[in-house]
């Protein structure tokens, strides 16, 4: 199986050893950050820092003056995390070595965008704004969304791109210091939380012939039962489909225009996959997807195992489906398991890997990755 792995440019900018590191590890492309949210993130083999800490979601290269000149939403460049064109002097040391390089650009996920323009975030039936989740039911935050994938997603040394949380992104957030375990949250209490209620998607809602403040009382109401202990959420009724009618016509909609998007700026034949999942109600980084619309848009997707199998079944041929596998020990992974894990995604209907993420993994971790990748030719 064709296989590559998420890095940061931080992960090789300044470390002449890491492309041949990657290279040697038997992998086909590596996919680098441009546009990445705030993180900490461990550098463990780098000769110059040991950790990381990027403090806003930016740009990881210069952004361009003139497609952003009076435009009051627009990306940030990184600070010393990743200095100037830091993806672009990884992606050419990475090249060098024969690696083909993918951008890996994030969108619907902002912290700092949050901060900076609140009305800009979603907002939930309680009225609580989730400052790290733009609103894509915003025409502001589309138009800026649909320019930064645009921009990030071809870069020069770039492939291909790999278009992460290009939908709603909601409640659910990797927050320092989270404290929102208290009551467990399933899935169907997951998306009620993350539904939004901004004047945006309150009009939204209208125009579908839902009443927007009914809906926030029912959404209230269905989680009543889930503060209380007595029980999972509840639905919505005779609200329950003009809500996901909105939702699901937003994010196709913001997903062809970032394509479209992508494909106006790259060359001939460069790749573009999504991030995604099957489920049109799920929100965050694998956004949710009506599978038959998507892989009809995008060259394919990149998703967890367990979700493969619901794009398999609408693929074409030449559709890319790639299965996210975490080979980093100390955050769940399991890189003793990767050849069995990659038959089972094969079986699914995987054809690639995406590993998850050889700049955070430990020399024992990556020694486990090239022996899998050997043994599965």
């Amino acid at each position: 199986m064709r296989a590559g792995t998420f890095v940061y440019p931080w992960d090789v900018d300044g470390d002449p050893a890491a492309p041949g590191l990657l290279a040697d590890l038997g992998l086909a492309q590596v996919t680098l950050a441009s546009a990445y949210h705030s993180t900490r993130a461990l550098t463990p083999r780098h000769p110059a820092h040991r950790i990381v800490t990027a403090e806003h979601a930016a740009v990881l290269y210069p952004p361009d003056p003139g497609r952003w000149a009076d435009r009051p939403l627009r990306p940030h460049p990184a600070g010393e995390w990743a200095p100037g064109d830091s993806f672009g002097r990884a992606a050419e040391a990475l090249a060098a070595t024969g690696l083909e390089v993918h951008s890996w650009v994030v969108l619907a996920h902002n912290s700092r965008l949050g901060a900076e323009h609140p009305e800009t975030s979603v907002v939930n039936a309680y009225g609580d704004r989730y400052p790290w989740a733009p609103c894509v039911g915003r025409p502001d935050v589309r138009a800026l969304l649909v320019g930064l994938a645009a921009e990030a997603a071809v870069r020069p040394g770039a492939a291909g791109t790999e278009l992460e949380s290009c939908g709603w992104y909601g409640l659910a957030h990797l927050h320092a210091h989270d404290k929102t375990g208290g009551v467990a949250l399933g899935e169907r209490e997951q998306y009620l939380m993350s539904l939004c209620f901004c004047p945006s998607c309150r009009e939204g809602y209208g125009n579908e012939g839902a009443d927007p403040g009914e809906l926030a009382a029912a959404v209230r109401a269905a989680l009543a039962p889930v503060w209380a202990g007595s029980g999972p959420a509840g639905g919505l009724g005779a609200l329950e489909a003009p809500t996901a009618a909105w939702r699901a016509g937003t994010a196709r909609t913001f997903q062809e225009a970032a394509v479209a998007a992508v494909r106006a700026a790259a060359p001939a034949g460069f790749r573009v996959l999504l991030h995604a999942d099957p489920d049109p109600y799920r929100c965050g980084a694998d956004a949710g997807t009506d599978p038959v619309h998507v892989l009809g848009l995008a060259d394919g997707v990149v998703a967890r195992p367990p979700r493969i199998a619901g794009f398999a079944a609408h693929a074409r041929p030449g559709t890319v489906l790639a299965a996210n596998l975490s080979v980093v020990t100390g955050m769940g992974g399991a890189p003793g398991r990767l050849a069995h894990d990659a038959g089972l995604a094969r079986e699914a209907g995987a054809g690639e890997l995406r590993l998850y993420h050889a700049g955070l993994a430990s020399d024992e971790d990556l020694a486990a990755v090239r022996s899998a990748l050997r043994r599965l030719g």
